[in-house]
């Protein structure tokens, strides 16, 4: 009999639990709170006895049937679903920090990551320290025993550097630290963050999941391999529970910030996660062929993806992530002026932010993203005036690549 892969599989499930109508698609439950029939099962659900649903602020049988799929695509531990990228990133580091903790990273982060860190958690006594996450001997040297994780994104946004990602987990365990990483960028049906030491996966589902910019959404992906007995914060809770991080992150923090995935999201985004893959095979082998043919116009000053051979991230990116290492990109152009100028000649192309819509978006960072960073603060993080970001939608090759050089001319 022939294997049945991951994502096979989860087409051929249908609702759990019988449904009067034979729904192939699970409900979606807009119910707050949950009856119960008797005083004795609602201690023992609100007490944690029991897995029934007390509220939906802390779950819901919707969004509980989407972490469901997305965890048995990734093979985890446990999955939170939560109402934003950003929502998984703060839920993640609210459990893992604790004031006078540290985390170790790079300067080359999303705008708004790099400011939570370095204003939001600043304010609660959580000091980040920058190094180049490519010399892992510069990663060890940040590392103490008051650092309380070393992040990255496995393909910078929108920097595009590329770190080993096998070399930072080993630093990072032979410090006793986990590593997480924002893997927003390529899909888990397309990598396997388990497979390269990441332990925690923290994931933007407004993105490819989502299917067409349709919801907001985010992800916690819990892999259960670190050893939290290491963790100054959460080794007290290891010995009651498999997973520390996970027992106060759902225990606590989750229910206490309050940014629980709501059901129509987790509704919409488990069918995105039907047609995930297949998106992303046009996504990312349209992305290769438009970097390609991009190079070859005299405009632009140079492509940035490291798909490329040519792209000094070629290796390890291609060894980490294959031959499509997403559907993003960046080009410069020799002004900022000239940006804006081609910007608004585009026809097809789209003016606006996020990635991985069905349809193609393009963003000047420096102006938006990082419009409110200072320009030294631009330059330390990498953030050119002349570069442009492109997020490739599901449009034909020669349709984008048309549009781009048609706006060309008028620059």
């Amino acid at each position: 009999m022939n294997k049945i892969n991951q994502v096979d599989r989860l087409l051929s499930l249908s609702y759990p639990k019988p449904d009067p109508y034979g729904s192939l698609s699970m409900p979606v439950y807009h119910a707050l709170a949950y009856e119960f029939s008797t005083a004795e099962e609602m201690e023992n659900a609100f007490c944690g006895r029991t897995d029934e649903h007390t509220y939906s602020r802390v779950s819901n049988p919707t969004v509980q049937y989407y972490e469901e799929r997305v965890k048995m695509l990734t093979d985890a531990y446990n999955v939170t679903a939560l109402n934003s990228g950003m929502a998984a990133i703060s839920n993640a580091f609210f459990t893992l920090a604790w004031s006078g903790s540290n985390i170790v990273t790079s300067k080359y982060l999303f705008g708004n990551t790099y400011s939570f860190f370095i204003n939001t958690l600043k304010a609660f006594g959580v000091e980040t320290r920058f190094c180049d996450l490519t010399n892992p001997a510069d990663v060890a040297a940040n590392l103490d025993e008051n650092s309380c994780a070393l992040f990255v994104e496995i393909i910078s946004n929108p920097q595009m550097e590329v770190a080993d990602l096998k070399k930072l987990s080993s630093v990072a365990h032979e410090n006793n630290v986990p590593l997480i990483a924002d893997t927003t960028i390529i899909p888990f049906t397309n990598f396997k963050a388990k497979d390269f030491g990441i332990d925690i996966d923290v994931i933007s589902s407004t993105k490819y999941i989502s299917g067409g910019g349709t919801s907001l959404g985010g992800l916690i992906i819990d892999y259960g391999k670190f050893n939290w007995k290491n963790s100054p914060k959460l080794n007290y809770l290891s010995e009651i529970h498999e997973s520390a991080f996970n027992f106060k992150l759902r225990k606590e923090i989750h229910r206490n910030i309050g940014a629980y995935m709501t059901p129509e999201v987790a509704y919409i985004q488990s069918l995105g996660l039907e047609t995930l893959s297949v998106r992303f095979d046009r996504h990312s082998t349209t992305c290769l062929e438009l970097a390609k043919k991009l190079q070859a116009l005299p405009a632009i000053k140079s492509v940035n993806y490291t798909g490329l051979g040519d792209n000094v991230y070629y290796e390890v990116s291609k060894r980490q992530f294959g031959e499509y290492p997403g559907a993003m990109l960046t080009f410069d152009l020799e002004s900022k002026e000239k940006c804006f100028k081609f910007m608004n000649k585009l026809q097809i192309i789209h003016r606006a932010t996020n990635l991985f819509d069905n349809k193609t978006l393009i963003i000047h960072p420096a102006s938006t993203i990082y419009g409110t960073f200072t320009s030294e603060q631009r330059s330390d993080m990498g953030i050119k005036e002349t570069t442009l970001r492109l997020s490739v939608g599901l449009e034909s090759v020669d349709s984008i690549f048309s549009d781009i050089k048609q706006a060309l001319e008028y620059i």
